[in-house]
This record gives structure tokens, sequence and C-alpha cells, in this order.
């Protein structure tokens, strides 16, 4: 999942739009429960959907179909820590696994409930590796300490096979490297496009860049990079048939200076808006103002949690996780709330080290005006 299509997801839908939500488990035995768990919901599904006067039944069935095709995509042996599946009347159909508990619930609703994905994508951090070379270039979606390869965009990208006299396709003799002559110029055009797909990844899906490869390699595409392109950290070297184990355990270091970088950054932004009375600090006042539609830049430690109560309008944070209040006027997790808030008017939400914003209430806010 990128950010293009979690904002896609956020977009209203035909009624009924079904979310199934369910915790699941990562080990025997409890994973046993997990299908039952979810056929059992999917029924429940089936009942709502039958008892709704509004629902005709041929939508009913196009959902039900749909739920049934999102969970066959998911490999319950492998689950993670929660399951999300939407569908709709059209046959649209999606499935998530999360690397966070979720409530088990079934929403119908004008739109898919998204706010337990939006948690998820937005505390994990996330990163792209492109990984240059000569043979192939391949870019690389990171999360979570761990890596999956980017196959859409081009990805991934080699030189053009050349025949027997050097030119044209009809060969498959795999390119060898060298900068000389006509050899050099194809792999500077095979760079080119490289830079031009990561320009187009980034425009869509902007997230820190890690480039690993030799020098020279770095350097060529330092020179054809696009406008939406900056590069976060390098790995120098050859990764040509490197696992991803081995490319995450190399990007670590990179990471770990950029994010140092960042977080030095970001302090220095809040003081500046400090100082020019665009800056907010503490729960309470950084809701107020995001939901009034100021938010520019939300920014949250990663492990902060906050469980409310709304009495007389007034949101008043309780000790706790999400999840042990209960009540109508209980908001489950406050900081998820402003997050998502923050991000429906457009704004900007970073994360830093837990104990960073110690000085602003754990959470603070750059705002519009």
């Amino acid at each position: 999942m990128d950010a293009t299509t979690l904002s896609e997801l956020r977009k209203p839908r035909a009624y009924p739009a079904v979310s199934v939500l369910m915790p699941t488990h990562r080990a025997l035995p409890e994973s046993r429960q997990d299908p039952i768990r979810l056929r059992n919901l999917l029924a429940e599904v089936r009942r709502r959907l039958r008892d709704d006067t509004r629902v005709r039944p041929e939508a009913a069935d196009q959902v039900m179909r749909g739920l049934e095709r999102a969970a066959g995509e998911i490999d319950m042996r492998h689950a993670s820590d929660g399951l999300v599946l939407f569908a709709a009347p059209d046959g649209e159909h999606h499935a998530f696994t999360i690397g966070q508990p979720v409530d088990e619930r079934v929403v119908v609703d004008t739109g898919f409930a998204t706010r337990d994905l939006v948690a998820d994508y937005t505390r994990t951090p996330r990163y792209w590796l492109l990984s240059l070379s000569d043979q192939r270039n391949r870019m690389w979606d990171g999360h979570d300490g761990h890596l999956a390869e980017h196959t859409g965009d081009g990805f991934p990208i080699a030189p053009e096979p050349i025949d027997e006299a050097g030119s044209g396709r009809a060969s498959r003799r795999p390119a060898r490297g060298g900068d000389g002559g006509g050899d050099g110029e194809r792999h500077r055009q095979t760079v080119r496009d490289v830079a031009s797909a990561v320009d187009r990844v980034l425009a869509r899906d902007r997230r820190p860049l890690i480039v690993a490869g030799v020098t020279r390699r770095q350097a060529l595409f330092d020179e054809m990079a696009g406008p939406n392109t900056t590069v976060a950290g390098r790995v120098d070297g050859s990764f040509e048939g490197a696992s991803p184990s081995t490319l995450a355990e190399a990007a670590r270091p990179a990471l770990a200076a950029y994010e140092d970088l960042r977080e030095v950054g970001v302090l220095s932004e809040l003081e500046a808006a400090r100082s020019i009375q665009r800056y907010a600090g503490g729960l309470c006042e950084v809701t107020k103002l995001v939901e009034e539609g100021r938010g520019e830049h939300l920014v949250v430690e990663r492990g902060y949690y906050a469980p409310a109560v709304r009495t007389r309008g007034e949101l008043v944070p309780m000790d706790g996780m999400p999840g042990v209040l209960k009540g109508a006027d209980v908001v489950d997790d406050a900081v998820d709330d402003v997050i998502e808030t923050v991000l429906e008017y457009g704004g900007e939400v970073t994360f830093v080290s837990d104990g960073f914003l110690v000085d602003h209430g754990r959470i603070a806010l750059v705002t519009r005006y």
C-alpha cells in the first residue's frame, strides 16, 4: 500500500461499502481460530445486507463475492496483527494485513473504514531504496525493517539487449559493463530511464530515498535525477543479486543518520513556528486547531497514544492505551483521530522518537495561519 492507494480508499463509495476488521495472530495455537472468526464475520455481513432494506439483492451478492475474493488473497498461515477487508457493489475489493491490532467489527457505510490503515501507515517508518547496477536496477519498498521489491513503474530496469554487431535488440546476450562508446551511452540511457521512473514514484508517494550502488553509478543517477527526487542517504558498493535482508541491513545506518537530521530539522521548524504565533503544543490545543482545518504540519512521538473522553465538547485525555475506556463519549485514540483529520485537510504528519517532544506535550502543530 502506498500514499496514493490510501488516499483513494478514503474517498466516498456507493452504499453499501463494507469493511471487515479482525485481529489476527502470528503464531499457533491462537492462529487456528482466525479462519473461523473470519467466516463468522462474513456470515454477519451477509445477514446485515440481507436485512437492510436499502440494499438490493444483486448489490449484496456483489459485495459478498468481493469480500470472499479479498479473503482468498490473504494467507492466514502468515498473518500479522490485524486483517482489513473492503468491498463495494461495483466489484471493488481490497485486502490488507497490518502490524497493529484492530477491534473486531463490521462497518456498512458510504465509505471504507480506513482509520486503522491510516494509523498503521503513518506510524510505520517507510522509505524507498534504489539499487543501481550494470545488469538490473531495482526499486524496493521499505517498511518495518523489511524490503519488498517494487515491480511497478517499469522496475526492474535493465540495459537494452544488444546484437552481435553492438546495437539493436536481436540478442539475449547479457550486457557487459563499461562506459566507452555506444555501450556507455546505452548505460546512460538506462540510468536516465531509472531516474525518470524514480521521479514518478516519488511524485506519487514521497518518502526518504536511499540509493545503493557504486560511486560512478550514483554520480550518474544524481546527474539525471528529476525534480521530485531528493536522496536521503547512500550506501556505497555493488549489490547486484543481494537479498532483501542484506540490502535492508546495509541501508540501516543511512536511515538512522537521516532520521537524526530530520528530527533536528523538525525541532527547528517548531521553534520558528512558535516565534511567529503559528504553533500549538499538547493534545487538547492541537485537536481544536486541527478540527478547524488549520493543521499544516503535525509532529507526533511515534509511541504516543491517548484515549480520551469528550465532556461538553471538550476533549479530556485519559491514561492508558486505546481500547481501555468504554462509552458513547469515549475516543479510542485521540491521537489517531488528530492524524486522520490533518490528512483529510491536506496537512503533513511527521513522527519522531519517543521523548523527543517532551517540551511540547508529545504532540505539536505548525498551523496554516
